[in-house]
């Protein structure tokens, strides 16, 4: 008991890349640059939108939402990653730990929802044209945006406790650069296999609900566009679908091999790299693959500055 009472009063060590310390200043020009760019990425996407009222429609709100999550997911991680790599030994506090964690599956787990339901309007737009206005409209988009928002906030606020109600004494160093639950639960002086069958289990049904919805949407959207006797048609949805497949494979795949993997596998830096590919380049490249191959956007961008 007394070893929980004083959980709270812990301030965890983030070590960071402290074994290439010859690096890390590299890292932090890199790290700056992408954070950089991610903020102006999506505060663009989000700000057209926003501005444009020809794109208040469910394809360019859902990607508002992602823009949304993929900005507040940059910020939860990384200015603290920066302050990691410039510090001999940076500090976080119990509370500012539980916070960054909370934020990190929250805006992970609603990503995975939303792109889930991103390919649900694919599937209506392409596979049912007529009745699209009907299958997505306004009222279904909120439903589903809500519904992403929510369970992503259910799943994160039970996980999240339960990892700190776990009592944390003696060693006090997490292995890697931010506050991520496996790094975490390391540290718990107590029993944690219930807890790693839970988030085991958890992590699975968060992950293959949405890619089972996207598998069989872009499954029956392949059979859709094979059947198009117009090669411009086949292309313009091709084309369509293509940005939302790439952020798909960017996020689902980096972060399954992150959270999938057995603890052994991998070296605690390859883990690392591993965490970064999913929290640093999906919300940098996903302004970029969306903006760059979405006509619709492009013209929008364009409107917007002749304006001012």
């Amino acid at each position: 008991m007394r070893k929980q009472n004083h959980s709270s009063e812990v301030e965890f060590i983030l070590l960071g890349f402290s074994t290439f310390p010859e690096l890390q200043g590299q890292m932090f020009g890199t790290f700056l640059v992408i954070y950089l760019v991610t903020l102006i990425g999506n505060a663009l996407i989000i700000t057209i939108i926003f501005l444009d009222q020809s794109l208040h429609i469910p394809m360019y709100l859902f990607l508002q939402n992602l823009s949304l999550v993929d900005l507040c997911f940059s910020t939860v991680i990384t200015p603290k990653m920066l302050v990691v790599l410039t510090t001999e030994k940076a500090t976080i506090s119990f509370g500012g730990c539980f916070a960054q964690m909370y934020f990190i599956l929250l805006f992970g787990g609603t990503e995975c929802f939303l792109l889930g339901a991103m390919a649900y309007d694919r599937f209506a737009a392409i596979c049912h044209p007529l009745s699209y206005p009907v299958l997505m409209n306004k009222r279904v988009f909120v439903k589903l945006a809500v519904f992403s928002w929510v369970s992503g906030t259910m799943m994160t606020t039970l996980q999240t406790t339960w990892v700190f109600s776990f009592p944390y004494c003696g060693h006090r160093e997490i292995n890697h650069l931010f506050c991520e639950t496996p790094p975490v639960l390391e540290l718990a002086c107590a029993d944690t296999f219930l807890f790693e069958v839970y988030a085991f289990t958890a992590t699975i049904l968060v992950v293959t609900a949405p890619f089972l919805l996207i598998l069989l949407s872009y499954t029956r959207i392949l059979f859709a566009i094979l059947r198009m006797p117009s090669t411009t048609g086949r292309q313009k949805a091709f084309s369509t679908c293509a940005s939302h497949l790439t952020s798909v494979t960017l996020f689902y795949g980096t972060a399954s091999i992150t959270y999938l993997q057995p603890k052994s596998r991998y070296s605690p830096d390859t883990k690392k790299l591993m965490s970064l590919a999913y929290t640093l380049l999906t919300p940098l490249l996903n302004p970029l693959i969306y903006s760059l191959r979405n006509k619709e956007m492009k013209r929008a961008v364009v409107k917007l500055w002749q304006r001012k």
